[in-house]
């Protein structure tokens, strides 16, 4: 018998420290080289960390929630245990299946293996070892003890989506095979109360970091807010034509691309708006090319995706492109260039948009656009009442280096490409 001490890898990219998001062995479990041994997350993206070599897990370091340097002790093994060993004491069946494109699997020693420490039953025998599904459905796997593997997806490659994942559980429940554990329907008490009527979740992987670049953001950038009502009407009109052109089964337009669009063209202007700024070497860098952050809400958190080089695209290309990377990031099939190099943000609540909204900048970026509801209401048009479909823009800049009268002229001028939509597809 020897011990191995296996220490958290260089992730790239700079990365001096990884969070640990969740463990997939404990003390005591019997793994094979290759298997997936622990997820962290780095500034980046979150990583999945394979063993390096087939042995017992004899410790670990770090508990969920807490940050481990590069290069110290991660975990530790017992190598050259018997081949019987691994059938006498089973690897944990919650190892996570097949990483979603955007988890990145740290590198192993011998990347071309695919042990996975457990018997399969005769019917999975032809399964991957590993699956395709979500991180939240792989938690509810472990914590009922369910084998991804026994489920058949019906998602993309066969990726085991929720409503799979609950049809297994339905079945498994109806012959007596028991049921996930409900949580307890929690009733509001104050901050400071205790006792079993409230649950405690740390906060920890990219909730963490969400938290932590948002408090950053708002502590560290001066943002001047500035919110400005919108016709859009005619646009309305526009959309709907051209929703009616479209081939049977093609998604319809929405407001954004005729937004992003717009957005190019005003930033010719405001060149100011479409920067970063490298707050080390104290420098703003600003982009010829647009490269649009799309806010989108998934399961995880919120991700901001990434519409590349906008300036090129058309209307539909730009429609397409947002819809496959909110997608993409949706279900955890971004890749990491996918959700990082953006140079100005739209947000968007969709039909939970309400009036106003004031969103944080999305740093180092100098400047977020937000798009709230359209509602048809009465309005003076021409002296007269009537009816026209009207919307608000919330947008948010970094007083630091957008003066406000630049904010609202770069607004003013986004309005008026809106309200006219012509012009958005005229070059000046």
């Amino acid at each position: 018998m020897s011990q191995f001490v296996f220490k958290l890898p260089d992730l790239g990219e700079g990365t001096v420290e990884a969070e640990i998001v969740g463990w997939r062995v404990k003390p005591g479990d019997v793994v094979a080289e290759d298997d997936v041994i622990v997820e962290v997350m780095t500034d980046k993206a979150a990583v999945e960390v394979p063993s390096p070599v087939s042995g017992r897990v004899v410790s670990t370091t770090g508990a969920a929630g807490e940050m481990v340097p590069v290069g110290s002790p991660l975990i530790v093994f017992e190598t050259q245990v018997g081949a019987t060993a691994s059938a006498s004491a089973p690897k944990a069946a919650e190892a996570p299946a097949k990483p979603a494109e955007n988890v990145v699997r740290a590198p192993s020693h011998s990347a071309g293996r695919q042990g996975n420490g457990v018997d399969a039953s005769h019917a999975n025998r032809h399964r991957p070892a590993r699956v395709a599904t979500s991180p939240a459905i792989r938690r509810r796997a472990h914590e009922a003890g369910v084998d991804l593997r026994m489920i058949e997806g019906s998602g993309p490659n066969g990726r085991i989506v929720r409503q799979d994942f609950d049809a297994f559980v339905q079945k498994r429940v109806a012959k007596g095979g028991g049921a996930l554990e409900k949580p307890k329907q929690l009733r509001p008490r104050s901050a400071d109360s205790g006792g079993p009527d409230t649950e405690e979740i740390k906060v920890i992987g990219l909730r963490r970091l969400i938290a932590q670049r948002m408090t950053e953001a708002k502590r560290n950038i001066p943002h001047f807010a500035y919110v400005e009502e919108i016709d859009v009407t005619e646009l309305e009109t526009l959309r709907r034509h051209l929703n009616s052109r479209l081939a049977p089964g093609t998604p319809a337009l929405t407001y954004l691309p005729f937004l992003a669009l717009a957005l190019v063209r005003v930033l010719k202007s405001f060149p100011q708006a479409n920067a970063l700024y490298d707050a080390e070497r104290g420098v703003i860098i600003r982009h010829r090319a647009v490269h649009i952050g799309i806010a989108t809400q998934t399961p995880e958190g919120l991700k901001v995706p990434v519409v590349r080089d906008a300036q090129a695209r058309s209307l539909g290309d730009l429609a397409a492109e947002m819809r496959r990377v909110s997608e993409a990031a949706r279900t955890n099939k971004a890749s990491r260039e996918e959700l990082t190099g953006s140079t100005i943000t739209i947000t968007s609540l969709g039909k939970l948009g309400g009036i106003a909204s004031t969103p944080i900048i999305n740093a180092p970026e100098v400047a977020i656009i937000g798009v709230n509801r359209a509602v048809e209401r009465p309005v003076v048009l021409n002296g007269a009442i009537t009816i026209r479909r009207m919307m608000n823009l919330s947008s948010s800049f970094d007083h630091r280096f957008v003066d406000g009268y630049d904010a609202a002229a770069l607004i003013q001028a986004l309005k008026e490409h809106i309200e006219h939509p012509a012009t958005i597809f005229i070059d000046p």
